[in-house]
Parts: structure tokens; C-alpha cells; sequence
């Protein structure tokens, strides 16, 4: 068989011509934005998309579907977009219109789910702390150990029952009653406050010192709490309204930063650190381990019966 032979002729000679640069057309290079132009370029595409999103979420189906919500700064960032189609309510309150059936969807006190087997959980959204929450905490004036009756915001009973089983690992069972007003809050020797009042209390004049319920509980366990979740009503068709919730709270966390510029509630340093640092809004894995040891010590403590959360 025979070999083929490739032949590479070399070149001897190479020739170079010079090329004027007026032969090429120019190029008219943009002038360089100056950092204001960029900023104000910058503001208006932000702002188109969030009108983009805003428009998306007016467009969604919320009708017949009824959807609850607490008044409280916390929640805000779960109810972008969809604020003046959701009813505002304390969470105990919130928790009576469901089992009433006259709400298909609230964000809801956690333990309304835990305490009545007809909900389901909406998935990975919640809100919870990892750590020092700021807005649930005991305020007292003697030490937790010479506490015998403890004033209870009525708002939430996930707070309530945290501080029980707090206060219980401890070895205490002091007697829980109802706080009548908040006014009469500063006039008590122990009090549970949870929410803006509780922000509230806390900025204000007092001679209470504040057990942050949020930095107890990691102490306790390692893990983030969950105070609140949308719940919803088994039976109810849902999935319209859970489409629109995961589309609120996107756009809610996308425009974090505007929520804290524009809100009026306490000041502008609060808002940042507050929803920035303390309160986050996902229901992963660690939130849930953090609710089971919840469940765990609430059935081991006999504050139940309990029910095993189902997500979806």
C-alpha cells in the first residue's frame, strides 16, 4: 500500500503593507454614562419591572378566593402587590374567620395549624427568626424564677405556647391570663407581647427587661422558630391563591428594599435591621426541623393535642 506525502512549500519572502487608519471607518464610541445617569437608568428599569409585576399580580385570579393577613410589619413583604384584596386581622382573630370558613387562606399564628387538623401549610414560605426576633418577648421586672402570673397578648397563641414551653424546660409554670389592653402593659410585672405593639413597648420608656422569645428559643435548640404560616382551608380549591402568594412574597422580597424606604412604621434604621436581619421569610429545611422540635415539646409538655403539619 502506498504512503501518501504531504509537501509543505515554506515561504521565503513575506510582504507587509502598511494600512492607514483612515482606511476604516470610525467607530463612534457611546459616551460613558456619568454614575447619576447610571443611577437614574438604573431606577427607571426597577421601577418597570416592578410595574410589570405589580400588573401580573392585579391580573391574577384572586376571586372567590378570601385571604387573610395580620397588620403587622412583618407581613408586609408576604403581601406585596395583592395588599387591598386580603383582609387584616390579628392572628387570633384570623384563626376564628377560618374555622368559620369564611377565609379560604390566612397567615396565621402556626400553632392554628398544629391545634386544628383541617389546614394545610402553604410550602416554603413562613415567617420566622433565627435568632433574636425583636417583636415576641416576655417583658418583666422581677427574674423569670419568682414569676407567678405572666399578662398574654391575645393576638397569637403560637407565642403564648412558645413561652410555655420555654418557661417549662425551665422547670416554671407560672399562671397565664389574658392582657386586657396594651396600655396597661407597662403596669405589669410580666407581660408577653408579640408584634408592632410589642416593637412598640420595647422603644418606649420602660423598666422591664426584655427575654426575646426568638434568641430563647434558638438558645434552647439551635434552630430558626416559626411563628407564623398561610394556612390553608382543606377542601377549599387553593390553588389560585397559593399561586399568587409564592408570586407576592417573589416580588415582596425582590422589593425589599423599597418596602423599607417607603413603610412609615418606627424609622428607617428599624425597618432595615428589622426585616433585613431578624425576620426572614422561607420555610426550608431547618424551619421545618425547627417546628418539629416545636410539636415534640408541646406534646411533651401536654400542651396539645398536636397535629403533624402537612405541606403543600
Amino acid at each position: 500500500m502506498g504512503r501518501a506525502v504531504h509537501r509543505v512549500k515554506s515561504c521565503e519572502h513575506i510582504r507587509i503593507r502598511t494600512v492607514n487608519s483612515d482606511e476604516f471607518p470610525r467607530l463612534n464610541l457611546a459616551k460613558p454614562e456619568s454614575a447619576q445617569e447610571i443611577g437614574r437608568r438604573l431606577q427607571h428599569e426597577r421601577l418597570q419591572r416592578q410595574r410589570k409585576h405589580e400588573i401580573e399580580l392585579e391580573q391574577m385570579p384572586m376571586a372567590p378566593m378570601r385571604v387573610g393577613s395580620v397588620p403587622y410589619l412583618n407581613a408586609v413583604p408576604l403581601t406585596r402587590g395583592i395588599e387591598d384584596q386580603i383582609l387584616l386581622a390579628p392572628p387570633a382573630r384570623l384563626g376564628e374567620l377560618l374555622r368559620a370558613d369564611k377565609l379560604d387562606a390566612a397567615l396565621v399564628s402556626v400553632t392554628e395549624v398544629l391545634f386544628h387538623d383541617r389546614y394545610d401549610i402553604l410550602d416554603d414560605i413562613a415567617v420566622a427568626s433565627l435568632g433574636e426576633v425583636r417583636s415576641v418577648f416576655l417583658a418583666h421586672r422581677k427574674p423569670l424564677e419568682q414569676l407567678t402570673k405572666i399578662f398574654c397578648d391575645t393576638a397569637s397563641l403560637t407565642s403564648v405556647n412558645l413561652l410555655k414551653v420555654l418557661l417549662a424546660e425551665r422547670g416554671l409554670k407560672p399562671e397565664f391570663v389574658p392582657l386586657a389592653n396594651y396600655e396597661d402593659a407597662t403596669f405589669q410585672e410580666a407581660v408577653l407581647l408579640i408584634g408592632d405593639p410589642a416593637i412598640r413597648f420595647a422603644r418606649a420608656r420602660h423598666e422591664h427587661e426584655i427575654w426575646d422569645l426568638g434568641t430563647a428559643w434558638m438558645e434552647l435548640t439551635g434552630l430558626p422558630f416559626v411563628y407564623a404560616v398561610w394556612a390553608l382551608r382543606r377542601g377549599a380549591d387553593t390553588a389560585d391563591i397559593r399561586k399568587v402568594l409564592r408570586e407576592s412574597k417573589k416580588f415582596g422580597l425582590e422589593t425589599l428594599d423599597e418596602i423599607i424606604r417607603t413603610r412609615t412604621e418606627f424609622d428607617l434604621d428599624f425597618r432595615r435591621d428589622y426585616l433585613s436581619w431578624h425576620i426572614h421569610y422561607h420555610l426550608g429545611v431547618d424551619e421545618k426541623r425547627g417546628l418539629a422540635r416545636f410539636i415534640e415539646l408541646l406534646r411533651q409538655h401536654g400542651l396539645g393535642p398536636v397535629t403533624d403539619p402537612t405541606f403543600i
